[in-house]
């Protein structure tokens, strides 16, 4: 084998921890696998994965590199489990944080506030001001700076976030204060608004620094803990961490910004299906069902759509993020009853633990996994080497008292309940995915669905049938296909400078900007590829964002490189993006610059292979059929698995796959045949389209 011609990617999750090892060269198909994730110390459960794919599929030194996709900062913001945070702001601006806090309920006036990330004890004024124009109206000195760090030694904080009113205008400024702030306070971290996202919006700006501040002690043992364990393993393979804007950076860089970490999960596994999306030529509705929610998210043309502003745990993100729309519906949802007699799918879930009712690990509540058990779509011998046998019993228990609840007096109260489940969670997903795509102003006829995570493949069909996408698109390893994205991210950063001036005297600064922001580009990302090499292979794409004034958005404009345009020219290129987005351009109006912009690109070395196999593939199917809902009915449904589908040959539903890592269902109507990467679900042709409602079949 080559040296270094490896990629390993890893997407760390609440049940299982994922690993991919990629031919870099594409000679080989991927190898996936799953190691249990251990929730006390995740990283053991990274390195016991590694261990064993050094042991048993590549050596240490035919690694080239390591890509990790983590959700721990994420997780510990929404359960409010980071740094003891302090905040310092401009003095008489200590309310920031709670006076600007957008509420869950925007006209419930008796809803709690969100629980802050910050304490307002914890916020220390200093006497530090700068105005829209970057002039400093004050500054501290030193007895000033002492000042504010033995008030936040005194108040035994672990990590400080800084923001002076108007600091983008001068990051340089900011920047100061905080390498001030950090030298006498010693190992305690500093995160600096402006240094992060050097743009107007204060509370904002504000905010995301309070994250980066949150999450940053946490992420620094993490990762430093994960780097000390490579050495161990022998490994020394440069170590990467993917981003929520679906691209990766350096370990270095996500400890100084965790904050561009948090979405990484869900941004891997949209980024996975836009490779898929390039191999089969097709435009496709991801859909990553887990255990607690769905992510969906729409990819055109080989490209996934962006956001440049979100939201996580109630705090606003306004970094550029692949936007994804979480439904909460997964495998662990809770199936109840409301007070109104009315069946309900989550959004409460029971998670990894206690999980499903078969699961035995002290799970009460109906689950949709759990129904896809009674159903028969899943097999419990698939679960049977981790959970042991199944206690199928109680979950026909509860599903009978369910149906007693809803009224039903039949003979079937099982078929009942399941039945109503499957129709309910479909068109719950449904009526969100419809939502999603009129924002974007799509129709779901227009894309295929690309189903995965654990529950993906069987929900995939039944939801393309509700909306009428064109087909489905099943990835052969979708249990561990963020995992698989991870892998193949290219190293990616947005750059920005805060102009918030009117264009007529700004376009020297914007001209001037993009050419500095370009240079400082190119050196982020060769600090990022260090000893590995590859420069070359670098490009940086300009732009600038603008409004009409009195708008409360902007919109991005790309500039090309080296070109040099004056402020009508600029103008105009405003004009064109705005009647594009909008329909109308409005040239009478002044133009206000926001900011500046440069995203650099490192491609992933290598041809993507996307036909990857779990490392325990078995094509011999135990089982050849299993007892199914059908129509309402039971019937024996045949059970294939990827052999069945060897020299071109096709499956008609209803029928099911069980892969390792994955359950794919094949409804009434469709059709399954092999393809490049994937299994493709397709309408049987002369079958009429209702295959989700037969499957799900009347409820009496």
């Amino acid at each position: 084998m080559t040296i270094g011609r490896y990629r390993i990617g890893i997407d760390v999750g609440g049940t299982f921890t994922d690993f991919v090892v990629v031919d870099v060269a594409g000679r080989r198909p991927a190898v996936s696998f799953k190691v249990p994730s251990t929730s006390d110390d995740p990283a053991r459960a990274v390195l016991e994965g590694l261990a064993h794919a050094t042991g048993e599929l590549v050596t240490a030194d035919e690694i080239e590199a390591i890509v990790h996709g983590t959700t721990i900062g994420l997780n510990a913001i929404v359960q409010r489990t980071g740094a003891h945070v302090g905040l310092v702001v401009t003095r008489g601006f200590r309310d920031v944080m709670q006076l600007t806090q957008r509420l869950p309920e925007e006209y419930n006036l008796r809803q709690p506030h969100l629980p802050s990330l910050v304490a307002r004890a914890d916020i220390v004024e200093i006497d530090a001001r700068l105005d829209a124009h970057g002039t400093v109206l004050a500054a501290p000195d030193a007895g000033e700076v002492d000042r504010v760090a033995r008030e936040l030694r005194a108040r035994g904080v672990t990590a400080v976030a800084l923001s002076v009113l108007h600091g983008y205008a001068d990051p340089a400024f900011e920047a100061g204060i905080a390498a001030a702030i950090e030298e006498r306070l010693g190992d305690v971290p500093v995160s600096s608004a402006a240094a992060i996202w050097p743009q107007i919006r204060e509370y904002e700006r504000t905010a995301l620094a309070t994250i980066n501040a949150y999450v940053a002690p946490l992420m620094r043992r993490y990762l430093g803990a994960l780097r000390e364990g490579l050495r161990g393993l022998g490994i020394a393979a440069p170590l990467f961490v993917t981003t929520s804007a679906g691209g990766c950076v350096g370990v270095e860089s996500a400890i100084d910004r965790p904050v561009e970490t948090l979405l990484s999960g869900p941004a891997s596994g949209v980024m996975a299906a836009s490779l898929l999306a390039r191999t089969t030529g097709a435009d496709l509705i991801s859909l990553d069902m887990g255990g607690t929610s769905t992510d969906i998210s729409v990819i055109a043309d080989a490209t996934p759509a962006y956001a440049t502003r979100s939201e996580v745990g109630g705090i606003p993100l306004i970094t550029p993020v692949v936007d994804v729309n979480a439904i909460g519906t997964g495998g662990g949802s809770i199936v109840w009853v409301d007070g109104q007699g009315m069946l309900r799918v989550g959004p409460r879930s029971a998670g990894a633990v206690p999980g499903p009712i078969a699961f035995g690990r002290g799970g009460e509540e109906l689950t949709l996994t759990d129904v896809y058990l009674l159903a028969g779509i899943l097999s419990p011998a698939s679960f049977a080497h981790r959970f042991g046998t199944l206690r199928l019993e109680r979950a026909r228990a509860e599903a009978e008292r369910i149906a007693r609840a809803l009224g039903h007096e039949g003979d079937d109260p099982v078929a009942f309940t399941a039945s109503a489940v499957l129709e309910l969670s479909t068109t719950l997903a449904a009526s969100e995915l419809q939502k999603m795509l009129a924002r974007h102003g799509y129709t779901a006829g227009q894309f295929s669905i690309a189903p995965f995570g654990g529950a993906g493949p069987v929900a995939g069909a039944l939801l393309a049938d509700e909306v009428d996408a064109r087909e489905v698109l099943v990835p052969l390893n979708a249990g561990t296909f963020c995992a698989l994205g991870a892998a193949w991210s290219d190293i990616r950063r947005e750059l920005l400078r805060g102009v918030g001036r009117p264009l007529a005297e700004s376009a020297p600064t914007v001209a001037a900007l993009a050419d500095t922001l370009r240079r400082e580009a190119v050196a982020w990302a060769r600090a990022q590829l260090g000893d590995a090499g590859g420069h070359t292979g670098i490009t940086v794409a300009t732009g600038f964002s603008a409004r009409y004034r009195g708008q409360a958005y902007a919109l991005d404009v790309p500039l090309a490189a080296d070109e040099e345009l004056d402020a009508a020219a600029l103008a105009e290129r405003f004009h064109l993006v705005h009647t594009d987005e909008f329909g109308y351009r409005d040239a009478a109006s002044p133009i206000e610059v926001i900011a500046v912009r440069a995203l650099v690109t490192v491609p992933a070395a290598g041809t993507p292979n996307l036909a990857a196999r779990p490392e325990d593939d078995r094509d011999a199917v135990p089982d050849r059929e299993r007892r199914m809902l059908v129509a309402g009915g039971w019937r024996a449904v045949p059970v294939r698995g990827l052999a069945d589908l060897a020299g071109g040959a096709s499956v008609a539903g209803p029928a099911v796959f069980d892969l390792p890592d994955s359950t794919v269902l094949v409804p009434p109507g469709w059709t399954a045949a092999e393809t490049d990467g994937a299994i493709r679900l397709s309408r049987t042709a002369g079958v009429a389209r209702d295959a989700a409602q037969e499957l799900m079949g009347a409820r009496a």
